[in-house]
């Protein structure tokens, strides 16, 4: 198949790219460089730089004529999101809608697998593990954003009876994230530990995400391209862990004994987050193969090889 995937230079769309590649499709990426990275870049799949938001981005896709668009290009940073409201929604909403478009008119579109972000949309949510039953919480401008493609994907099944799958993604981690990336607590306190330095947790620790390994990301987008199944389906481990586990992760795979530092926690941050994962075994035939400690040290030893 003929397959466009925005932030192909980042942390999960790159990993994307290179196992659609595998898979024998061909990949044109687009990406502004704005957190992703060239090294990520296969060199087997076709690479633009430009903005999702752009004529030109749209005129590269109208003349690829993909089958398929995966849409992984987004502004993720939920603190930016607030305080620049209009640029996050302009690259969540007006990129993913310049991109779906542009698919169109090239006439061969049929189906978009959609980046959505489960970690943000549920908020503090009173059922845990949190279902898709569950209903969306605007608690950040950020999760208005990403759910807003979901919704205007919904209009385009419903109008035009396009195909898509929104990937709900938890907190995903591993090899090739950045300080930028989603979960960046691990990037973070691994980057510091190799470099011989302390961590701080704010709070308690006790604070908990539903942390998903990159590598069980990318199967899931892999089976998201045959899938009957048109929605949002969560991808996650629904399993809680603390952030002083992660901590204790990753000193261990460093044999590091020194204690992280605590500082006052941050207000406003979700003290728990666990998705469900029951929709996406019964409607892509995927579940992790990764739990944390297996991810975590496999997380390590990719750091300490490219670091």
């Amino acid at each position: 198949m003929k397959i466009v995937v925005t932030g192909g230079a980042g942390f999960i769309a790159s990993q994307i790219v290179d196992a659609y590649l595998a898979l024998g499709h061909e990949v044109v990426i687009v990406d502004n460089l704005s957190t992703g990275d060239r090294k990520n870049l296969n060199p087997k799949a076709t690479f633009h730089e430009l903005d999702l938001r752009g004529e030109a981005a749209a005129k590269v896709v109208e003349a690829f004529q993909p089958e398929v668009l995966s849409l992984h290009g987004a502004q993720i940073d939920v603190r930016k999101s607030v305080t620049d409201v209009r640029f996050d929604a302009d690259t969540n909403i007006g990129g993913t809608l310049n991109m779906v478009e542009a698919g169109r008119r090239g006439g061969a579109l049929k189906r978009v697998v959609y980046a959505a972000s489960g970690g943000s949309m549920y908020g503090d949510s009173a059922v845990l593990p949190t279902p898709e039953t569950e209903p969306p919480a605007g608690v950040s401008p950020y999760a208005v954003s990403k759910f807003s493609g979901e919704l205007y994907l919904s209009c385009f099944r419903a109008m035009y009876g396009l195909h898509y799958v929104a990937l709900r993604y938890a907190n995903v981690y591993g090899p090739r994230q950045n300080l930028h990336g989603e979960a960046g607590v691990v990037a973070i306190f691994a980057e510091r530990l190799l470099r011989g330095e302390g961590c701080t947790i704010f709070g308690d620790g006790g604070q908990t995400r539903d942390f998903v390994y990159v590598g069980d990301v990318v199967a899931a987008n892999v089976k998201a391209l045959t899938t009957e199944y048109c929605g949002g389906v969560n991808i996650c481990t629904s399993t809680e862990t603390d952030v002083n586990q992660v901590y204790a992760l990753l000193a261990k795979n460093l044999g590091i004994a020194t204690p992280a530092k605590h500082a006052p926690e941050r207000l406003g941050e979700q003290r728990r987050s666990v998705l469900a994962n029951g929709k996406a075994k019964q409607v892509l035939g995927w579940s992790p193969q990764f739990d944390v400690e297996r991810g975590m040290a496999q997380t390590i030893a990719w750091y300490r090889e490219h670091r």
